[in-house]
């Protein structure tokens, strides 16, 4: 079936589900790629400690279903930001694992001058479902097709006026990026100079899924405790880029519910992910 244009009519469609497998090599590069350290986090980049795996590593095999968007729909890949990234775990990750992903687009929406595109995968191995992944896209220049606007509602409300309960920062080396890619997103806007002179930037800059690696860290650390188990899930709306050199800043205000809501900016004072909200495995 061939390519289809942007419609309201193309929400359900299912893509073909995918086989992915990782190791224990693949689970210690990516924690390595969002800033893991021996001193501190070395159940995470040890093999002799498991390895334990990263709750937002689910993103990696997670990006798999939106290899099937492109065989449903007509897009412009040069005109595609990244909209929105959630991950939510049913299980703890195992440092080894062979899954199928199943991926469908849940929403289009409308916004004049741009559409927007949700798609959610869905992982699971022979236990039954292990995680699912919600990705948006913002499709610039693509709207304007009589679709719904969709809602303006945020991923969580405005975080409260009172100071954050839990602050944690994080240097970005300037190598991360380099190492992040590692994990799969090799696009050379986040190594190559010259390519990202062309497409308007000062230099290559941290992928956003590196950023939101960053982020489940602290969540990680702060919320669930340094327990994964008790990791539910993370979801927020990316604003801005992290550059090599900064110092990603997450604050974290506790609901005492099992939940938090984050705000992440630099040590610029640039807000990068906003809109964010955490929760805890419903188990835990």
């Amino acid at each position: 079936m061939a390519p289809r244009p942007l419609s309201s009519d193309l929400v359900g469609t299912k893509f073909e589900p995918m086989e992915f497998s990782w190791s224990k090599r693949d689970a210690i590069i990516y924690a390595l790629g969002v800033g893991c350290q021996p001193d501190g986090e070395l159940d995470f980049v040890y093999e002799r400690r498991g390895p334990a795996v990263l709750p937002t590593y689910a993103v990696i095999p997670g990006m798999n279903a939106l290899i099937g968007l492109a065989g449903v729909v007509e897009l412009d890949f040069s005109r595609l930001l990244h909209g929105e990234q959630g991950v939510t775990l049913h299980r703890d990750l195992p440092p080894k694992a062979t899954i199928q992903l199943e991926g469908r687009i849940v929403e289009i929406w409308d916004k004049e001058k741009s559409a927007v595109i949700g798609v959610e995968g869905i992982a699971s191995d022979d236990d039954g479902p292990i995680f699912s992944v919600y990705t948006s896209l913002v499709l610039l220049g693509q709207g304007g097709f009589g679709g719904e606007r969709g809602p303006s509602g945020d991923v969580a409300e405005g975080t409260p006026e009172r100071a954050p309960d839990i602050i944690t920062r994080q240097d970005v080396r300037p190598e991360q990026a380099a190492i992040y890619r590692l994990s799969g997103d090799a696009n050379p806007m986040h190594i190559d100079p010259d390519f990202a002179a062309k497409a308007g930037f000062d230099g290559p800059f941290l992928h956003g899924l590196c950023t939101f690696g960053f982020v489940g860290r602290a969540v990680l650390d702060g919320l669930c405790e340094g327990d994964v188990s008790k990791f539910g899930s993370l979801r927020g709306r990316f604003v801005d880029q992290v550059w090599p050199g900064d110092t990603i800043i997450t604050k974290q205000w506790l609901d005492g519910e099992g939940s938090a809501l984050i705000e992440v900016e630099t040590d610029r004072g640039i807000t990068v992910l906003s809109q964010a909200k955490a929760t805890l495995r419903p188990e835990s």
